[in-house]
């Protein structure tokens, strides 16, 4: 890796990487099956500091940097997709927004919690008529004295049901189109909030995917983050930070399918030799092992300038569009390279290859990233 780590990030990622092969891959396999919530493995992750990553000290975080949260996601992604993103939302998107937008009251109150475990949060942007165009959603939020009146039914929501805290999105001011949208921190317990239907998923089966209904769901005003409209600016900047993620989870995810097709070639006897030894594979495993690589660097050098406090919009794009797309090359390549056994649930690459073919869709589509690093592209005045 050409990418110099210092120490401290090199001992998150052998610390993580432990634990993620030691503990999460041992049951990654029937959570698949079963679609049990990796609750126990998360409450073992908040004791290693995995849930607070990039939460300062002061609120019982870690104080990671962008880069050591980038390798510790994906040597968790490695052993159980569904888990990683469970910590990716929480971290990059719930923690992340509250550190920056939330009053120093929501930081004590939440993030501690947050970090702890005691909470696993979930983002709730997309509705049944909003997902690529958050302008569409038609959630509302009514000020009554001091509390808003939620109204409106958010779709898709990663850990929707077994969340204990999801920030929300919703109009404050219908007409100000974008400039109209605010964000909420409302918790599980609050008596509006109707957890709806649980979708059936391809892949991530173990993490959960929800409607969220808000039913005259009433917030007290205190905990609106920033302030009145300015929740559009707020998806965007935790939607940069989730990008990384997505990017860390892509890679992840790619080197357990790389390293499965690698150990399966090795074994695999064919025509009197090691399929490993005819060109056509070698080829195959160069070009799987050059995307990851070009993947890794992308997505660190993006979590670099993150943590230099550089404008990262389009590299955090750029890192989401070129690692989502080669997790879907590689575990297909992966999936190719076992025969029919690949196409069977005896060997793990079909759950990679399942696993995989979301990361092109959430948190922005590859249509939306290619927008995202476009617009950035044309409206940078040192462009030619």
């Amino acid at each position: 890796m050409s990418f110099k780590l210092t120490d401290e990030q090199m001992m998150i990622q052998s610390m993580v990487r432990e634990f993620s092969r030691k503990v999460l891959a041992e049951t990654a396999a029937e959570r698949d099956k079963t679609k049990e919530f990796p609750a126990k493995n998360l409450k073992k992750m908040a004791e290693l500091g995995l849930l607070g990553m990039m939460v300062p000290f002061a609120y019982d975080g870690s104080d990671s940097d962008s880069v050591g949260y980038v390798l510790a996601l994906s040597e968790i992604a490695y052993s159980c997709a569904s888990t990683a993103v469970v910590m990716s939302v929480h971290n990059s998107i719930v923690c992340e927004s509250i550190l920056h937008f939330g009053t120093e009251d929501q930081k004590q109150h939440y993030l501690k919690d947050l970090a702890a475990g005691k909470y696993i949060g979930a983002f709730a942007l997309t509705e049944p008529e909003a997902g690529s165009d958050p302008v569409s959603q038609q959630t509302t939020a009514v000020k009554d004295g001091n509390h808003y009146i939620i109204n409106g039914t958010k779709r898709f929501i990663s850990t929707g049901k077994n969340c204990g805290l999801v920030l929300v999105t919703a109009k404050t001011d219908p007409d100000a189109r974008h400039k109209g949208i605010s964000v909420f921190i409302v918790t599980k317990d609050n008596p509006g909030l109707v957890v709806g239907n649980m979708e059936d998923k391809m892949g991530l089966r173990a993490s959960d995917t929800t409607d969220l209904h808000f039913e005259n769901c009433r917030v007290p005003a205190s905990d609106m983050l920033g302030n009145p409209g300015e929740g559009f600016t707020i998806v965007m900047k935790g939607l940069d930070s989730g990008r990384i993620g997505i990017a860390a989870q892509s890679i992840g995810v790619a080197q357990a399918a790389f390293d499965a097709a690698v150990k399966y070639t090795r074994d695999r006897s064919q025509f009197g030799q090691k399929i490993s030894k005819f060109q056509g594979i070698r080829w195959m495993l160069a070009d799987m092992a050059t995307e990851i690589e070009a993947a890794r660097q992308l997505t660190l050098s993006a979590a670099a300038m993150k943590d230099r406090k550089e404008r990262y919009t389009t590299q955090a794009s750029m890192a989401k569009l070129f690692a989502s797309e080669m997790v879907n090359r590689v575990t297909g390549k992966a999936l190719q390279l076992h025969g029919g056994y690949g196409f069977t649930t005896d060997y793990p690459v079909e759950r990679y290859y399942r696993d995989a073919r979301v990361f092109t869709i959430y948190e922005g589509t590859s249509e939306i990233q290619r927008i995202v690093i476009s617009n950035n592209i044309l409206k940078d005045k040192r462009n030619p």
